[in-house]
């Protein structure tokens, strides 16, 4: 015998999967119900976060033999989850499925959750859980209309679910209903029909790849021993023996991966002997069988354990000395074993203990207690046949038959149905097709008119691209003239305005009124701003035809070198530059001229629109796959309506210093040319407070003409 009703509610719960063999009725909580326990515990998306915990202590009140108090405390905290989601919900009704159907035996409330579940999977919208939940309600309400002896209604439940595993290729579902067959067919003494069911569930589990799955490795190891079981019963000794030394071998070998299910291996190896002696007693061992009862006894009689298989164990164990007429061994066994059966309800065990204490008596020459007991046995027995006899009579081969014939006649109408459908629209087709060629005849015959007009504005658009391309070949040629010239009168320029700057520089130092000296710094300055004019111009002209030559550059030391020449600068308004560079050295594959120049000119206009006194922040961090480079002022910020225009040649944009430096507009246009060219992005995030220039740079990958991301960096100090 395997695990008791009420253990097997627990082990449920606990995702322990074993129905005894030797009754029907004692069909658990579907496999499938389990499988979903198992896996969603870890799958928020199935449950919600809110019923997870919920779901968690349900389950340990289930696991301590409280279902009632599980119950109480579900019910209480379900009620007051905001939004449970449909798998939520089904859990729910499972729970609740669990303890009438095998906890209470009260069916018919049984069937009204299974029907709840079957309502809740049919609203899901997941495929995989919809099969997975649609197959779990449907083997649910069988195993309760099997209970009900209605085996018709439970045979088409069974199907049903066998239907959804065959359509959606899901193995799970498929061994549930392979291992009913097998379950059925034993009950009804065809002992070699269910090992093949057995076998082939045991094969469907086989295929479903799970790593670390209790749910899966309990079921296998039970197939293992049912197909065992199946063997003895059909004289197949050897065969029966070859599957328990399978069983045992593979609880042995994989029951330590789950040591969380404390004491499931002793348990189940347990069972397995207990089973396995009753091959010897049929071969006339009896010392081997002697010796595998004792042990099972002593497993399984332990509290927690499988005490209802101690008892069938002990049942075994009482038959042998009923044989073998050790009488006093006889007697303290059935004495040992009657508080348990007052405990536990068993009623094979019940009949087969009277059965045994009549022998028992006809040894002692006690008559009237020896007719006593055997009444007793034949009113039980007469009560366990009862209830086999309308399975036994049912023919669940012909009723699959029936569902079968009856799932193709009723494809084949939907065939018709499509046919049908098929031929109309084919019809509604032809009659379109007829109308759309004499439309296109009719269309086609005035398109000729068209095509000339087409033709004639093709030879249009053809001439006017032609002329498009001379026209942009003449822009580009007076482009690239342009810079020529610009560049000429830049150089042409900066000589002679340098040669004024030099000059008004000598002549400040001279003697003259303060009159003529302000009128000479005045000279002075605007010779200066003039040149830092002409140098921009220049440089906008030449960065977009110059080439770059990256080559290894360490960005601290580099940044560094900006910092420290422009210090000397800051320190004219009494500002400070805090740098904070990368923990670590890190050379990047850059120009390193080009790059100091974009570094210098940010760190530049920051001391340029920071007030005196400020401080200037240059961090060098890095974020992703880039290095990100951010000056930070604390200045006055750059207004909304002209952020747009930052980056434009010549931008209107521009504004003087805080203490009236002069801006041109050109050199963040130019930053952005060269960081382009570098592989790299420049951008900035103004507040009324200050601004932040951000550039980045390939971290691993330094070649021109690349493109990096722009990642929103935080300035933190």
């Amino acid at each position: 015998m395997l695990i008791p009703v009420k253990k097997l509610v627990l082990i449920c719960l606990k995702k322990y999967f074993s129905l005894p063999i030797a009754t029907l009725g004692w069909l658990v909580f579907f496999l499938v119900c389990l499988t979903g326990c198992e896996k969603q515990s870890d799958d928020s998306g199935r449950y919600t976060e809110a019923f997870l915990p919920v779901f968690n202590q349900t389950t340990r009140f289930f696991d301590a033999d409280q279902t009632e108090k599980g119950l109480t405390y579900l019910d209480s905290t379900f009620s007051k989850l905001s939004s449970p989601s449909y798998s939520d919900r089904f859990r729910f009704y499972a729970f609740h499925y669990v303890h009438y159907q095998r906890v209470l035996h009260n069916y018919p409330t049984a069937l009204l959750y299974a029907d709840s579940m079957m309502q809740m999977a049919n609203k899901t919208s997941d495929k995989p859980d919809y099969v997975h939940y649609l197959a779990e309600a449907n083997y649910a309400k069988g195993d309760t209309y099997f209970d009900l002896n209605q085996y018709n209604e439970s045979y088409q439940c069974y199907y049903q679910g066998y239907l959804l595993g065959k359509s959606y290729l899901n193995n799970e579902a498929l061994s549930d209903y392979t291992y009913r067959m097998g379950m059925i067919m034993y009950k009804k003494s065809r002992y070699l029909a269910a090992a093949n069911y057995f076998k082939e569930s045991y094969k469907q589990r086989s295929d479903i790849k799970a790593e670390n799955d209790f749910v899966a490795f309990y079921r296998m190891q039970e197939l293992l021993d049912n197909i065992g079981l199946s063997h003895k019963h059909n004289g197949d000794l050897d065969s029966a023996l070859v599957y328990f030394n399978k069983a045992t071998l593979f609880v042995s070998a994989n029951a330590d991966k789950y040591p969380e299910k404390k004491g499931f291996k002793e348990m189940a190896l347990g069972v397995i002997y207990g089973n396995e002696a009753e091959v010897y007693i049929e071969q006339k061992k009896y010392d081997n069988a002697i010796d595998l009862l004792q042990k099972s006894i002593a497993i399984n009689k332990q509290k927690g354990f499988d005490n209802t298989d101690a008892q069938y164990a002990q049942i075994k164990l009482a038959r042998i000395y009923a044989d073998q007429h050790q009488i006093t061994k006889l007697k303290g066994l059935l004495d040992e074993l009657r508080p348990q059966l007052d405990s536990t309800r068993n009623g094979t065990a019940e009949a087969e203990w009277h059965r045994l204490m009549g022998e028992y008596y006809i040894t002692q020459n006690n008559l009237q207690q020896a007719m006593s007991h055997l009444q007793l046995y034949n009113t039980l027995k007469d009560s366990l046949a009862k209830q086999t006899s309308l399975l036994r009579e049912s023919d669940v081969n012909e009723q699959l038959s029936n569902y079968e014939k009856a799932h193709e006649i009723e494809l084949l109408n939907e065939n018709n149905k499509i046919q049908r459908i098929y031929l109309v629209v084919s019809i509604l087709f032809g009659l379109m097709a007829l109308v759309i060629i004499l439309l296109v005849y009719r269309y086609w015959r005035r398109s000729k008119n068209d095509v000339r007009l087409m033709n004639q504005l093709n030879k249009q658009i053809n001439e006017q691209n032609s002329n498009l391309e001379k026209a942009l070949e003449k822009l580009q040629v007076s482009s690239q003239e342009k810079d020529r010239i610009l560049r000429a009168v830049a150089h042409d320029l900066r000589n002679p305005i340098g040669g004024i700057a030099s000059l008004t520089t000598i002549m400040a130092e001279e003697a003259y009124s303060d009159e003529q000296k302000e009128m000479i710094n005045l000279v002075r300055e605007t010779s200066y701003n003039s040149l830092e004019l002409i140098n921009e111009i220049l440089e906008a002209a030449n960065v977009t035809s110059i080439q770059l030559n990256p080559e290894p550059v360490e960005i601290n030391a580099l940044v560094n070198n900006s910092v420290e020449l422009l210090r000397f600068k800051a320190a004219e308004k009494g500002q400070q530059i805090l740098f904070d560079p990368l923990p670590a050295p890190q050379e990047l594959q850059i120009s390193r001229e080009k790059i100091w120049r974009v570094i210098s000119n940010l760190v530049s206009n920051a001391i340029k629109f920071s007030p005196t006194g400020a401080t200037v922040y240059v961090l060098v961090e890095k974020a992703a796959d880039q290095v990100i480079i951010s000056v930070k002022d604390n200045g006055i910020g750059i207004p909304e309506k002209m952020q747009d225009q930052v980056f434009n040649m010549f931008t209107s944009a521009q504004r003087p210093g805080t203490a009236g430096e002069k801006s041109f507009g050109l050199g963040l246009s130019i930053c952005q040319q060269i960081m382009e060219k570098s592989g790299g992005a420049i951008w900035f995030n103004s507040r009324k407070d200050g601004t932040t220039f951000y550039i980045s740079l390939p971290l691993t990958d330094g070649s021109v003409g690349g493109s990096a991301q722009k990642i929103s960096v935080p300035f933190t100090r």
